[in-house]
Parts: structure tokens; sequence; C-alpha cells
């Protein structure tokens, strides 16, 4: 089992970043895929970032790419999404998510992956 606890959402002017956090706990992750989704309201839940295992590989959905960094520190078990240039169309609840894997898969579907965190607000002002 994995719990996962995400931080640092808030109310942000356009142009402005934020830096959400997900800590995880009850295992190492270590061998564990992680990834971020969102979900504005009246929408279903979308992929944002995805990392693997290592940090080694990283993948964006294209409406964010140049504006998030998904980064991961498995000898304190968190996982980062650093986001830039914020736009009003990022406002969403955003969702940290886990998976265990053997090889080093990145995951970009919401069914790929066992554990979810209960979600941070992100909103941006215009």
């Amino acid at each position: 089992q994995v719990q996962l606890v995400e931080s640092g959402g808030g109310l942000v002017q356009a142009g402005g970043s934020l830096r959400l956090s997900c800590a995880a706990s009850g295992r190492d992750i270590s061998n564990v895929a992680m990834g971020w989704f969102r979900q504005a309201p009246g929408q279903g839940r979308e992929f944002v970032a995805a990392i693997n295992w290592s940090g080694g590989y990283t993948q964006y959905t294209n409406s964010v790419k140049g504006r998030v960094t998904i980064s991961r520190d498995n000898a304190e078990n968190t996982v980062t999404l650093q986001m830039i240039s914020l736009k009003p169309e990022d406002t969403a609840v955003y969702y940290c998510a886990a998976v265990s894997v053997i090889f080093g898969s990145i995951y970009t579907r919401e069914g790929d992956y066992s554990y979810w965190g209960q979600g941070t607000q992100v909103t941006v002002s215009s």
C-alpha cells in the first residue's frame, strides 16, 4: 500500500508559479512509477505528467510542455510538480498517483494507477 498526500496548491495570478509536492508513505517508492493528473470543474480527470521509477524518463501532456517539470526524490519519497507561466485553464484539483512497477515503465492513463492522493486545489486568476 502507498499513501499519497499532495500539498502546495493555492491561488495564483496568471503568469505565476506553483510547486506541488506529493509525499508518499507506506513503502519505498523507488520501484513505483508516479504521475500527476488534474480535474477541472465539470470535467474528467486528465493526465498532466508522469515519471518513471528512476526519474530518468518523464512525459507531459501537450498543454503543459515547457511550463511544467515533474521530478522525484526517492530518498525522500517525494514527487514534485513545478509549474510556471500558469494560465487560468490550469485551474483544477491536482492529484498525485502511483503504481508499482517491475520494469522502468511510465504511465499516462488514469486506469494504470493503483494509488491516489486526495488532491490539492490550484486556482489561477486572470
